[in-house]
């Protein structure tokens, strides 16, 4: 079934993503939507934020609700696996994407030990167990896909326990793809590079930063959502069937290298 610009389509398919409610996930969400996916849009805090994502989906034509859950504290898992499953109302689950993280906390001798718990709880624990308790809603050939960072393959000490935590999924994708390979279930890693969203977009704002970002970039620009949902859609779809247990760089080239 043909899709957006050519890619295999979702229609009648389920997806969850979590942290959707803003940024990356939300463009995730909006993007399997608009393939015909119905998406669950999983939210911590952004209540709003949730319903703006559900609204605009279903503005464009698309299916999707909220389900809310604080992830990284006890019972996580359990409470969105019951919202999912609500929401589901007896559907496989076909597309799942760990896309919710906590975000860089700064580098050895800042973080604190709370927040160094924190970082594992938000972006390990949580999906590592996420997909564990999923797989019984998963359908064989399914999609698992898990956001994870250029952080791992550079060496920027701001982002130490954050990077750390990042090149733990990426081996988790790995080792997954490989257990769930005979279900014929995909697990595969995105690694976005400096990504501009409506979130983070005052980061940004710091005179010269976004040309020095870009100056380090293959493609000689920051990326945005859409860049990075439209390789989650590629990786959700048929025609990525034979991909399974890789990192895909979604990151436009950055830092590869000095530019001549």
């Amino acid at each position: 079934m043909s899709g957006v610009d050519g890619v295999s389509g979702q229609v009648g398919r389920t997806a969850l993503v979590t942290g959707a409610s803003r940024g990356i996930g939300q463009a995730i969400a909006a993007r399997l939507a608009a393939e015909g996916a119905m998406v669950i849009v999983h939210f911590g805090t952004d209540e709003s934020g949730a319903a703006a994502t559900v609204e605009a989906i279903e503005r464009a034509g698309g299916t999707a609700l909220a389900v809310r859950a604080e992830l990284g504290v006890g019972g996580d898992v359990e409470t969105l696996l019951a919202g999912v499953e609500a929401g589901l109302a007896g559907l496989p689950l076909d597309i799942l994407v760990n896309n919710a993280a906590a975000a860089p906390t700064g580098p050895l001798g800042a973080t604190t030990r709370a927040e160094f718990d924190h970082l594992f709880a938000v972006n390990v624990r949580a999906p590592y167990f996420l997909i564990e308790q999923a797989l019984p809603l998963l359908r064989d050939g399914g999609r698992i896909i898990t956001l994870s960072s250029v952080a791992t393959r550079m060496a920027n000490p701001a982002q130490t326990a954050f990077a750390m935590t990042k090149a733990a999924v990426e081996t988790m994708s790995r080792t997954l793809a490989s257990q769930l390979g005979p279900r014929g279930i995909t697990v595969n890693a995105v690694a976005p590079g400096a990504t501009r969203t409506a979130a983070n977009g005052a980061v940004f704002d710091v005179p010269g930063l976004v040309e020095q970002i870009a100056g380090m970039t293959a493609l000689d620009r920051l990326g945005g959502p859409g860049d990075v949902a439209d390789v989650v859609a590629f990786l959700a779809s048929d025609a990525a069937r034979w991909i399974t247990g890789q990192v895909v760089d979604a990151s436009g080239g950055l830092f590869l290298g000095p530019r001549v």
